[in-house]
């Protein structure tokens, strides 16, 4: 067997190539961040190994760094194995009292740690979809919350320039009226056009919600309205309708993304009442591999949603508040998807009431019933199988919890 340790930077990468008796068959090199270099590392790892399958290859979770070098070794039918930074140092700590670090040393370290057989994770085609999953969820996450301060704006603005709006329509968030503003944007500006033309622009955006009566009475609101004629508020109204507009079609590609990869992956998850493919490709982006976890215990710590404990003294507070470390994503994953499924599901629907029914707040009975999901979400997870709503199989993963 070959082991091989990564030291990853930004431009160049520090790597050294032991056997198992320890011996070096390369003196730490570098190479350079690009397709010479990973060349060269993987001529020198295959003229030391007999074949892809003897050898084992480590490097740390630098983020953006390795995802380049990661890729390239996968495509070459290596197995690289993807090893947390703090696990390094405290290996490298253990191995000497010295406080010394360097990238060749950071190298050798890691071939050790593959040496000592330690529990790594390989990363594999799986794992790269996954990573892909993780980039795509958090960016629609990011664009819809940009998207909804956009829209707090958009509110801001017509309470300004059309204040008598909002009375007159479902919604001031919908196709109909963003495309009023978009074209008139002021209370001045709708009192001057003709109706029929008013009449067609509603009709055409509502696909025919809307229509003349509608149209005469948005008119009649505008040519009354205490709206002030601001240009420069009119522009701003514009431009913000531009931008989410532009966001809806970004939102829409994404999500087409995330549908195709979950598609690929053929995840139970999307079985359960309530869960669309968005909310649970976030869900599984942000947990990753489940074998990782020994149980939903850990994964509901990994979320933060494990109760934190206070004691001191005699001082034992029975007031436990969620300890809301580790992943804000998955946090805010199963909290919106439990409220859905307490919904669409008719199981969760009962738990959550009977919840309600003890005297628990709506957002404490919600946490439980997340914590409830993520059992659920384990099982199917662990055994491949869809969603039925019966009680699981397994003793102590029962839907009664």
């Amino acid at each position: 067997m070959i082991y091989v340790g990564i030291d990853v930077a930004k431009d160049k990468h520090d790597c050294f190539i032991t056997n198992e008796a320890g011996e070096a068959l390369y003196s730490t090199f570098t190479i350079q961040n690009n397709r010479y270099g990973f060349n060269e590392l993987y001529e020198n790892i295959m003229a030391a190994a007999d074949g892809p399958d003897d050898v084992r290859i480590g490097l740390e979770a630098t983020g953006h760094y390795s995802y380049n070098l990661l890729s390239f070794l996968v495509t070459k039918g290596l197995k690289p194995y993807v090893i947390n930074p703090l696990h390094t140092s405290f290996y490298r700590k253990s191995m000497s009292l010295r406080r010394t670090k360097t990238d060749s040393i950071d190298a050798h370290t890691i071939a050790s740690m593959l040496m000592s057989d330690v529990d790594l994770e390989s990363y594999s085609d799986t794992l790269i979809r996954t990573d892909e999953l993780k980039s795509l969820t958090r960016y629609r996450f990011d664009l819809v919350r940009e998207r909804a301060k956009l829209k707090t704006s958009v509110s801001r603005l017509i309470t300004i320039l059309f204040p008598e709006l909002e009375g007159h329509v479902s919604t001031i968030h919908c196709a109909s009226v963003y495309e009023l503003l978009r074209q008139y944007p002021s209370a001045e500006d709708i009192a001057r056009v003709h109706l029929t033309k008013l009449t067609n622009l509603l009709s055409e955006a509502s696909h025919g919600h809307y229509g003349r009566e509608k149209a005469i009475e948005i008119r009649d609101a505008a040519r009354h309205s205490i709206g002030t004629n601001m240009p420069a508020k009119s522009m701003e109204l514009r431009h913000t309708l531009s931008l989410i507009a532009e966001m809806n079609r970004g939102i829409e590609e994404i999500e087409k993304e995330i549908q195709r990869i979950m598609d690929e992956i053929d995840s139970p998850i999307v079985t359960i009442p309530g869960i669309h493919y968005a909310m649970g490709a976030m869900i599984i982006a942000e947990i990753g591999d489940f074998h990782r976890f020994e149980s939903p215990d850990k994964i509901l710590a990994y979320a933060g949603l494990s109760p934190s404990t206070y004691q001191s003294g005699k001082i034992d507070s029975p007031f436990s508040h969620m300890e809301k470390r580790g992943s804000k994503y998955l946090r805010y994953a199963l909290f919106n998807a439990t409220k859905y499924v307490c919904i669409w599901d008719p199981v969760f629907a009962n738990y959550l009431a009977r919840k309600m029914e003890l005297g628990k707040h709506y957002n404490v009975a919600i946490s439980h019933a997340a914590k409830k999901l993520v059992r659920v979400i384990f099982h199917l997870e662990m055994t491949g199988e869809a969603y039925n709503g019966k009680p699981l199989k397994k003793p102590g993963m029962n839907f009664e919890e």
